[in-house]
């Protein structure tokens, strides 16, 4: 990488939102005045002389910064780590930097989603752009001042100073700047230069965090607001009969009982892209109106429905069949294939077959769905945690005719999401209740709602054969059945792809009742523990290091003059010899049993060795040693933070939650019947980065999927027993493992 890099800009599309070539995005920024030397902590920022600039940052005269942060706050950090990549490029001082959440703004701002991973990946040079053009902008005037070249100037923690060692603050020139043209060649710092980037910020809202100062969905309120609890079908594929009311409207605090639905079904028969609206079902719905969340909850649980099958019900054995049935038919379709998996597999020696299975999961956000909306004449004002503004803003304005400038969204932080919240349908409702009564109101979902009326990862099951041919390995076949679907363009081009001649990735899947969406690492979750496992059984099979099998098969890659991949096999390599080194592969003491696995996924490559002892005949993960190439690691704290919850949500995930449906009715509806993984339960998380200067990418998912691997190749060498059903402890036979 080049020590400083030259980027080419008009003042147009500086002021304006446009798409770079990179995939990346152009921000305009707010810049209102400057910093001036040995400025002062004012004790009430809302006293700032704030001066309109243009649209990203704003520094007041007396020597503050504030920044929005455009993206939603899932608890990702990513209101920590975009300011600070601007404020990096800004030359500011971290300590002065201000931080806000921005709302929905589509002419400033582009991608102000939360998912996939993608918010430091895809704005990472915008934003070093946006701080970059701006100082230099503030040089710029400076120097004009001075009557100086803007060469001869230097710019630390928001001072100009000259050849002479005069300074200037950014306030001291800020008007002169506005009125100069935006440079059209910017440089950016080299990586050796930084000195915010890389430097561990702790979380700009943890004071608020822990003195429950209002930042969530759940805090925000309006004079005069109400609530609402809406009563939704019991089952997937039931829809509203007739229901009574009257027990409900006698209670203290209950305001109204409305139905609504009616918008929903027109929006859904005009609607052509119907993927994040998954829960605007055909059902009628019936809403109580009160003074207060607990008395619509109690209204709710008041209401006497009575409801009638639409279609027909699913039973938890009906998807384990309908799933197993579509493994061993040929209703795929054909995702990826290289060379002839056929003709390998009828010339082979031995075939390694093993189907692996995992249940529905729901996403268990601590925040439960909540939405506040305001629809009057002139505006549809909404506010709170959702991962897709913009994207729900169409759909409201779809779902009341409005036009979209209509709909002003602000955007809390988030108490969790993991892709719950990117289908906004408590959105939709919460602006069609508005809609309907004329005034504010916050929907509120109770846990139980939140189980068993929400979106889950889908069912799914892969099958997977490798073919052996003297002693090696020749083919390599991966059939996927789910609920739903669960397979995008870019997972057969994951590893082993292009690393065998023979490659095959198949895909089928069952449509049904039961709404499922993206899930934390969506379709890798479970998929890298399959694989994972598999190859780990395979090494062993062959007769070969399972780790060096992995090695080798890299090898193959870099051989491969047109390997059609999105993983980079010298920086899986890369991790994989980390994580050796680093978790003493192969060297622990006697009742230490070691897993290893590593998967690409998010544009990250992650390897990972789990320890376990077995207690009383149950195995105890004890340690996870993790080894991380995400490229530059903007924020190594909060970076830190999300690799250790990724593996920590994967061990649990994997090792304890289950979840079902008999006859289209969820089977638990609270924490009391589904296992979420206990503090007592976690291991300790050892983290190594790869250090480069590669551009970042995503860290919020990429851990969670090797993790289910590790943990069980691990009981396998503490049992003998090969795990390929999830969750482990519930397909765990410990009798027989003991015995």
């Amino acid at each position: 990488m080049t020590p400083s890099k030259q980027i080419t800009f008009s003042r147009r599309s500086f002021l304006k939102t446009s798409t770079l070539a990179s995939g990346g995005m152009l921000i305009g920024f707010n810049l209102f005045n400057a910093c001036k030397p040995e400025a002062k902590v004012p004790i009430d920022l809302s006293q700032l002389n704030y001066n309109d600039f243009n649209a990203y940052i704003k520094i007041s005269k007396e020597g503050k910064v504030t920044i929005f942060s455009p993206n939603p706050e899932i608890g990702q950090g990513v209101k920590t780590s975009m300011p600070m990549i601007i404020a990096e490029e800004l030359d500011v001082a971290w300590e002065d930097v201000y931080v806000v959440q921005a709302p929905l703004d589509t002419e400033n701002y582009t991608r102000q989603v939360a998912g996939g991973s993608q918010s430091i990946r895809f704005s990472w040079q915008a934003l070093r752009q946006t701080g970059a053009t701006a100082k230099q902008m503030l040089v710029n005037a400076a120097a004009a001042k001075w009557g100086v070249d803007a060469s001869e100037c230097s710019v630390a923690k928001g001072i100009i100073t000259n050849a002479k060692g005069e300074k200037l603050g950014y306030g001291d020139v800020v008007l002169e700047a506005a009125a100069l043209e935006v440079p059209e060649n910017v440089t950016l710092k080299a990586p050796k230069d930084f000195t915010i980037i890389g430097k561990g910020a702790g979380n700009v809202d943890i004071d608020k965090i822990v003195t429950g100062k209002p930042l969530f969905g759940l805090d925000y309120k309006e004079e005069g607001m109400l609530y609402a609890s809406v009563l939704r079908p019991p089952a997937f594929g039931q829809v509203l009969e007739s229901f009574d009311d009257i027990a409900t409207r006698a209670l203290p605090g209950v305001v109204d009982v409305i139905v609504i639905g009616e918008k929903a079904r027109a929006y859904l028969e005009g609607s052509k892209k119907k993927s994040w609206t998954a829960q605007l079902s055909k059902s009628d719905k019936v809403v109580v109106i009160a003074k207060t969340t607990w008395d619509a909850i109690k209204g709710k649980r008041a209401i006497k429905a009575i409801w009638k099958n639409d279609s027909e019900l699913e039973s938890t054995e009906s998807h384990d069949k309908l799933l197993l049935d579509l493994l061993e038919g040929e209703t795929f379709k054909t995702r990826r294939k290289d060379g002839n998996v056929k003709k390998a597999f009828a010339n082979a020696d031995k075939v390694l077959e093993r189907i692996y299975e995992s249940p529905f999961l729901p996403h268990n956000c601590m925040e439960p769905m909540n939405f506040f909306a305001n629809v009057t004449s002139e505006k549809v004002h909404l506010v709170g945690p959702v991962q897709t503004p913009a994207e729900a803003a169409k759909v409201v304005s779809g779902l009341l005719d409005r036009k979209l400038e209509d709909i002003h969204i602000e955007m809390t932080r988030m108490g969790g999401g993991f892709g719950r919240r990117l289908y906004g349908d408590f959105v939709y409702e919460v602006a069609e209740i508005s809609n309907a009564i004329k005034k504010p109101v916050k929907m509120v979902s109770t846990r139980e709602d939140d189980m068993t009326t929400g979106v889950y990862r889908p069912a799914t099951k892969y099958k997977i054969a490798a073919s052996i041919k003297d002693g090696k390995l020749t083919g390599y076949h991966l059939k996927e059945a789910s609920i739903n679907g669960n397979m995008y363009g870019l997972i057969p081009n994951f590893f082993p792809a292009a690393a065998l001649e023979n490659y095959q990735v198949d895909t089928a899947n069952y449509k049904s009742n039961i709404t499922t969406g993206a899930w934390r690492a969506p379709y890798t979750n479970f998929l890298a523990s399959a694989e994972q496992s598999f190859f780990d059984e395979l090494a062993e099979v062959l007769e070969v290091d399972r780790v060096q099998l992995h090695l080798d098969l890299l090898e193959n890659v870099k051989k491969n003059p047109e390997p059609n991949i999105e993983y980079s096999p010298e920086r899986l390599q890369g991790v994989i010899k980390k994580v050796v080194d680093k978790s003493n592969w192969g060297k622990t003491e006697a009742g230490v049993y070691q897993g290893f696995s590593v998967y690409y996924c998010h544009n990250t490559h992650v390897a990972e060795v789990a320890d376990i002892i077995m207690d009383n005949g149950s195995p105890i993960v004890k340690k996870v040693t993790c080894a991380v190439d995400c490229g530059i690691v903007v924020n190594p704290l909060g970076a830190m933070n999300q690799i250790k919850g990724g593996v920590i949500d994967g061990i649990g995930h994997a090792m304890y939650s289950d979840f079902g449906f008999n006859n289209g009715v969820p089977q638990s509806n609270n924490f009391s019947t589904y296992q979420l993984i206990r503090m007592a339960q976690t291991p300790k998380v050892d983290v190594h980065f790869i250090e480069n200067d590669i551009d970042p990418t995503g860290l919020g998912e990429p851990t969670l999927p090797p993790v289910g691997a590790a943990v069980a190749n691990a009981i396998y060498k503490a049992t003998g027993k090969r795990l390929t059903k999830q969750p482990y402890m519930s397909n765990l036979d410990l009798e027989k493992v003991v015995g």
